[in-house]
């Protein structure tokens, strides 16, 4: 007694605990969301996720249902009939041999009934039996397909917010630059070093650079709206992305030696337990011929008055037993039918198989040259944005000293934004590109 007093008073301390901690975890998402972050909210309350766990439980309850047939089947009945009129049958006179119309029955009859039946053998039955561990497989790698796609479509949009926000950041980095040439050039200007296209020119560029910087700031907005709605996160909820770049970098890297293997994929997984479904559906049809046998036991009280009130006084009961075997011998051709559409849907599924192994390698060979390609340009645009920052670095110093023009330091600074921005696109490119080698490999792992 003691103890359950010291629980009790301790439940609803563990219930703030629990509580807290589910709020704490909100909230740090909300704060601080990686992409793992991301990636595991969203498996969590995505409501495509969602459904197809519910959709596993649906198949677990449907085979359940189906293989509930094979325990006795109890049922019981009650009726009460009051003959307004009663039959008539003809029955033969004994002496005269001629038949005479005969009233038979009484006014009221009451009958409760209860009745066991047992399945011995039925090929429906059979086919769940046979079947059901091979539903639940279907329903659980149809969870694994949307899940696979929600890590793909989650991280695509992950990236694609930080390379907008990424944007932001290269360009308020160049407004504050230009602020500062700017500043330089109206100081040169007024000093009479520089006529005065130089400061012009100088507030067209940070003008553009401002223009820009809005743009993808409200990009930024959209953009995370679209990843709110691929994680299942409450549109109005607050969601701050958090990346490391240089992580990212090295994430860049993927091995190029791998083969791919078609039956690795949750697409192929699928078709072949559809495969195993449709070889059931086969064998199902060509069970056709075979009986279907039942044990059945009957137990009814008859209540039979020709009075109303009496009609209870009395019982009545009987009981049977028996076997029961129903043999189709004739059904017009249909089962031979049904089995050939069933063999034909088989060899149809056989075709879907190979095609899409087909693409399965088309598909790979495609994702593996497109990361290629763009693994060698993000190469190369790096290299390009460290001679940008040395090229610019070296021209502001030439113009301070005035030997380049202002001009000079424009293109400069142009080409160093372009640059910069350029390195995170070919960022962002390959690792697009690398979800989806890992995608054609099977390798998406959640």
């Amino acid at each position: 007694m003691k103890k359950t007093l010291l629980f009790l008073l301790f439940l609803p301390g563990l219930f703030l605990a629990i509580d807290g901690l589910a709020q704490k975890t909100t909230d740090s998402l909300a704060k601080q969301a990686y992409l793992a972050d991301c990636i595991q909210y969203a498996l969590a309350h995505r409501p495509l996720v969602r459904q197809s766990v519910i959709d596993q439980e649906i198949a677990e309850r449907t085979v359940q249902s189906a293989l509930a047939a094979w325990y006795p089947q109890i049922a019981a009945g009650y009726n009460l009939l009051h003959y307004l009129k009663l039959p008539v049958s003809l029955f033969p006179d004994l002496t005269t041999g001629e038949k005479r119309p005969v009233t038979i029955g009484v006014q009221n009859t009451s009958t409760a009934s209860f009745s066991v039946t047992q399945s011995i053998f039925n090929r429906d039955l059979l086919l769940a039996s046979q079947t059901q561990n091979v539903y639940r497989e279907q329903a659980t790698q149809t969870t694994v397909s949307n899940k696979i796609n929600v890590v793909v479509n989650v991280s695509k949009a992950f990236y694609d917010l930080i390379l907008t926000q990424r944007q932001v950041d290269i360009l308020a980095e160049d407004i504050t630059r230009l602020q500062r040439s700017l500043q330089d050039a109206t100081n040169q200007y007024q000093s009479g070093i520089v006529d005065k296209t130089d400061p012009q020119r100088a507030k067209i560029a940070l003008n553009n650079s401002l223009a820009q910087r809005k743009q993808y700031r409200d990009l930024v907005g959209a953009k995370i709206q679209t990843l709110k709605q691929l994680m299942g996160y409450p549109p109005n909820g607050q969601l701050q992305v958090t990346y490391d770049t240089l992580q990212l970098m090295n994430e860049v890297m993927l091995d190029t030696t791998l083969l791919v293997n078609p039956r690795n994929r949750i697409e192929y997984q699928l078709l072949q337990t559809q495969h195993q479904l449709l070889d059931a559906n086969v064998r199902y049809n060509r069970w056709a011929y075979l009986p279907t046998v039942a044990a059945f036991g009957n137990y009814n009280f008859l209540y039979q008055n020709s009075s109303l009130g009496q009609l209870f006084s009395a019982v009545y009961p009987n009981s049977v037993i028996g076997l029961s075997v129903a043999l189709p011998i004739f059904q017009g051709g249909r089962r031979t039918q049904q089995t050939k559409i069933a063999e034909l849907q088989v060899q149809r599924l056989n075709w879907d198989l190979a095609a899409l192994t087909s693409a399965v390698d088309a598909e790979y060979a495609q994702a593996l040259a497109n990361y290629k390609g763009n693994l060698a340009a993000y190469q190369a645009l790096r290299e390009n944005q460290a001679l940008a920052e040395d090229v610019y670095r070296i021209i502001n110093l030439q113009y301070r000293n005035g030997i380049k023009t202002y001009l000079d330091v424009t293109i400069a600074e142009a080409d160093l934004r372009t640059a910069r921005i350029n390195v995170f696109n070919a960022l962002y490119q390959v690792l697009i590109s690398k979800l989806d080698v890992q995608q054609a490999l099977g390798e998406i792992q959640f």
